[in-house]
């Protein structure tokens, strides 16, 4: 057990760095462990059907129209107004549907 008056001065003694170093390899450690069941929590909700991501904020309907209208010139800022979303998220799913 590490004493709790430890103190780190910055003195390069063989001490330091090894208490350093094992303090960082038990928490790289840890930090990996708390990915690896974050990934198994998410592989089963996954398969449950309860982990489905974010809603989409346009219908395939609106998609349609953005499209049309991206083809027919109209400028971006007027259709994300009218889409009621950000000119970002329209960006976006122009990307995605390229």
């Amino acid at each position: 057990m590490l004493s709790p008056d430890l103190i780190f001065t910055g003195d390069d003694s063989a001490m330091n760095n090894l208490l350093l170093t094992l303090l960082g390899a038990v928490a790289e450690f840890e930090r990996s462990m708390i990915h690896e069941r974050q990934r198994e929590g998410i592989a089963i909700a996954k398969t449950k059907g309860v982990y489905t991501g974010r809603k989409q904020q346009l219908t395939p309907q609106q998609v349609g129209e953005l499209t049309a209208c991206v083809e027919h010139g109209e400028p971006k800022a007027k259709i994300a107004r009218d889409l009621g979303i950000s000119r970002n998220t329209l960006y976006n799913y122009i990307e995605r549907l390229r």
